[in-house]
């Protein structure tokens, strides 16, 4: 049997779909591309077992509809990865497919269709929906049930014979990650990946997962907690062995981990030991996520010597509150200690916030920005991000939300982060105004002169352009009136 693992291309005069390797979904004006590490995990895993894998992203080929559905001509089944924002064009692109190729087979997975399978499979003719986050470990299960009668593992939804819809019950996260072959990185045209990504400061650049997802799982808004309600982890040799499989097989310089939050402790520890020890941190770059108040100052050094440079903090909101209430876990006055902590030991923190809160007011807000702004000023940030909260379905943020009448909106085109979906005080403009009062931080001249006395090598000042071009594309994505003139203030 035959399978492809395709993203159809989504034409939109609202830029490129950000919809890999993503827990929150947006149209970017300036092309960006990441790498899907769980598809490329799932064509893999396939390839391994004996079957004919094909590989199509059309969004990353840039290519256009009419030219990627030829894919479709010679497969067995087309497995897509889907999410909130796309799922009712993707709905579309099912039923068309299903009508030029009735006899071919579609699978949808993600964290949209895991929080809503019934939705999909009412509204779209789609054959078989994988629900839960290890979409790879559950599509070999598919492919060995139609080529060999294998019983279907549990989260699998799909028609009877008469047509009902059927499943196989609540997912279970009970697949052993050890056991996963490494990605076949030429199968899944990751050079596509390896450029066109503002974290990549070294190019070509990559991404891993050590764990899924996040060992701290209890942020509200996080569409991932859907996939991943607990957390298991690969052991750090098996990372560090696929770091250097990555460094001499294919050159890559700059590896995003994009585990939810990096695993700390003891495992941390060896596997930065291990960095040292094989001589890695000389070799490449390394990115993390990571929670402000998982490390002490130790552990910050300790990464910096193993060759850790990129590590993003989710700062969220600078009101305590509001912290809080969609379960942080952290207090507000740990964020800048480990910004300072982290930059000392010669890391690049990377600070996101997020806008649209229902019970935050315009100056809670602005607190927010203040506080990202002068943590950056500082020196301790080096990178800033700002985005429109979106309560994703399936999350307890969502369910809140519905329960208590806030949301604006239940027309899935328009949870693409272009507009705010929660009800709240502050006007859309208010909102964008101030998350581009955030991004033009970056055209500041202490930091443009702090940039430029850090340029050491063609690396640097390729990645500066890069960043300002990038910028310039984070200010076309939140076009609108700045806050406080459309307050008239």
């Amino acid at each position: 049997m035959k399978v492809c693992i395709g993203y159809p291309p989504l034409e939109s005069d609202k830029g490129t779909p950000l919809l890999s390797q993503n827990r929150q979904f947006q149209w970017f004006n300036r092309s960006t591309y990441i790498y899907p590490v769980i598809p490329a995990s799932a064509a893999t895993l396939l390839k391994e077992n004996g079957y004919d894998v094909i590989w199509e992203d059309g969004i990353a080929q840039q290519i256009t509809y009419e030219d990627w559905i030829h894919c479709c001509e010679d497969i067995d089944i087309l497995a897509m990865e889907t999410k909130t924002p796309v799922i009712k064009k993707h709905w579309e692109i099912v039923n068309d497919i299903k009508t030029r190729y009735p006899e071919l087979i579609v699978v949808l997975m993600g964290d949209h269709v895991t929080a809503l399978p019934d939705e999909s499979m009412n509204e779209c003719s789609v054959d078989y929906i994988l629900t839960g986050g290890d979409y790879d470990f559950l599509l070999l299960n598919l492919m060995d049930n139609l080529s060999s009668g294998v019983e279907l593992e549990p989260g699998i939804w799909y028609r009877n014979n008469s047509n009902g819809i059927v499943n196989t019950g609540p997912f279970e996260l009970n697949h052993d990650l050890n056991t996963l072959p490494f990605i076949d990185r030429d199968l899944s045209c990751w050079k596509m990946y390896s450029e066109y990504n503002g974290n990549y400061k070294s190019l070509p650049g990559t991404y891993t997962m050590a764990g899924r997802d996040c060992w701290y799982h209890k942020c509200k808004f996080c569409s991932w907690t859907t996939l991943y309600p607990k957390f298991r982890v690969r052991t750090p040799e098996s990372l560090l062995d696929e770091v250097g499989m990555l460094i001499e097989r294919y050159g890559v310089k700059d590896i995003m981990d994009d585990t939810g939050t990096f695993p700390v402790g003891d495992w941390l520890r060896t596997f930065c030991e291990g960095m040292i020890e094989r001589g890695y941190n000389k070799k490449v770059s390394m990115h993390c996520n990571m929670r402000v108040n998982a490390l002490n100052r130790e552990e910050y050094q300790l990464m910096g010597k193993a060759g850790f440079r990129f590590i993003l903090f989710g700062l969220e909101s600078a009101n305590q509150n509001t912290l809080d209430r969609i379960d942080k876990g952290f207090n507000v006055k740990d964020v800048a200690l480990a910004c300072k902590m982290a930059k000392e030991a010669g890391l690049d923190p990377h600070l996101t916030v997020m806008m649209g809160y229902p019970w935050e007011s315009f100056d809670d807000a602005q607190h927010t920005i203040n506080l990202a702004k002068d943590i950056f000023k500082k020196g301790w940030a080096d990178t800033l991000q700002a985005t429109i909260m979106i309560p994703y379905p399936g999350t307890p943020l969502f369910e809140w939300c519905r329960d208590e009448g806030l949301l604006n909106t239940v027309d899935w085109d328009r949870y693409d982060m272009r507009e705010p979906i929660m009800k709240c005080e502050m006007s859309e403009d208010d909102i964008k105004g101030l998350t581009q009062e955030l991004y033009k931080v970056f055209f500041n001249f202490n930091y443009v002169a702090r940039r430029i006395v850090t340029i050491r090598n063609v690396d640097d000042l390729r990645f500066i352009k890069r960043g300002i071009r990038s910028v310039a594309g984070h200010l076309s994505d939140f076009s609108g009136k700045k806050g406080k003139s459309s307050r008239n203030i």
